[in-house]
């Protein structure tokens, strides 16, 4: 199937992908009082009084705004606002299909960083949650964590933590294929310092991992590493422990693992060669990974995962966000905290049961059923535990 031609003729002939829906019928002269005016009133008097009341009376709290700038859309780059509208139009429905969870996009005419926070903080009276969406890098880490301290609202940026929690997941599954082997002992390698590669770097020492160093462009990151950003430079306190120096061939000698967040073909057979015993390589670029499955086998790979989904141990984050956010919204979180996406990568490792994991089969499909639920759950026990649920129930 060619599915570029496919994807035009759908998109053009449903004009998008997504419509408004109503949950109520207007059929006579009393529903149409009773959802509209006069009877409307009433429960814009309630949330006069209470504001709180907006999650009783509203949408709200199973709507989630997906904000994108079009600075970072999938492998296209800094395409725009207009341009970014089907990928939103798309997740809006990966949130529906896999969890349930109402969404609309929203595409700012802005690569400002303020006008994105004002942006985002004048609609959020209508939105339970904001999932960011394809922002370039280092913007969207200040984007998030200004909007993380200025609302009271659940903020992800799923380029970053949707990834790492998908990539982390598959990490605690491969390493109950490994003998002798725990997560404190991993040498790990990720090339690319963008958001995803930073945040996966943050997940897996969070995790405990033993050494992660980062590899861009240039090679290992360094203090001197040409046109390093801030971001970037903040997790050189926290990464090459042993301050090693040189190219990605050189990083990648007797690690255990490579995770690749990158472009085509960066990773090469003889690089596998020289990793440890088992070497575990998640190989992310999309359409074309830093190496092809078969190369990566021929040179030894124990475990291979890819962010396709035509190969085995697909690092998919619809696997992630829609279970992430229905649980953030199910006890009305004022935050996703790491201990919730630590809880969400434990629960994706479990959901397959430990006689049923292969080296082929370290991450569930996005199609089997109750991932999101047991997403949720763990989320939300997380946020219990943590303190910052408003609905304390399971």
């Amino acid at each position: 199937m060619n599915y570029a031609e496919e994807a035009l003729k759908l998109h053009e002939e449903k004009k998008g992908k997504i419509e408004v829906n109503s949950k109520v019928s207007v059929n006579s002269s009393d529903d149409l009082a009773i959802a509209y005016t006069p009877g409307v009133a009433e429960p814009c008097v309630k949330i006069s009084e209470n504001k709180e009341d907006v999650y009783k009376y509203t949408s709200k709290g199973n709507l989630v705004a997906v904000v994108s700038d079009g600075s970072a859309v999938l492998g296209l780059g800094n395409i725009g606002a207009e341009a970014s509208l089907p990928v939103m139009e798309g997740k809006a429905i990966l949130f529906k299909e896999f969890a349930g969870v109402d969404s609309f996009p929203i595409c700012v005419a802005s690569q400002d960083v303020e006008d994105i926070v004002n942006t985002v903080k004048m609609i959020q009276p209508v939105f339970g949650g904001i999932n960011l969406e394809d922002i370039s890098a280092p913007r969207c880490f200040e984007i998030e964590n200004r909007l993380k301290k200025e609302l009271d609202i659940p903020v992800f940026h799923d380029d970053q933590h949707g990834t790492a929690i998908i990539v982390a997941a598959g990490i605690i599954n491969a390493l109950k294929l490994i003998e002798n082997k725990n997560i404190e002992d991993l040498e790990i390698v990720i090339n690319g310092v963008g958001s995803a590669g930073i945040a996966i770097c943050k997940m897996l020492l969070n995790l405990n991992a033993k050494n992660v160093v980062l590899c861009g462009r240039k090679g290992i990151l360094q203090e001197d590493t040409p046109n390093i950003n801030w971001a970037q430079k903040e997790m050189l306190k926290y990464t090459n422990k042993n301050n090693e120096k040189g190219s990605l061939a050189d990083a990648l000698k007797g690690k255990d693992v490579f995770i690749g967040v990158s472009g085509p073909n960066m990773l090469t057979g003889d690089m596998i060669k020289n990793m440890a015993e088992k070497p575990v390589v998640f190989a992310l670029a999309n359409p074309t990974p830093e190496i092809m499955p078969s190369e990566a086998k021929e040179a030894g790979v124990y475990i291979m995962g890819t962010g396709r989904s035509d190969f085995p141990n697909q690092v998919n984050n619809v696997l992630a966000f829609p279970g992430v956010f229905k649980g953030a919204l199910e006890c009305r979180v004022s935050e996703i905290n790491e201990e919730m996406k630590v809880a969400a990568a434990y629960a994706i490792a479990d959901f397959i049961p430990e006689d049923k994991l292969k080296v082929d089969y370290i991450l569930p499909s996005a199609f089997e059923k109750g991932i999101a639920e047991s997403v949720a759950e763990a989320v939300k026990k997380a946020a219990i535990k943590t303190g910052v649920s408003r609905i304390n129930e399971v």
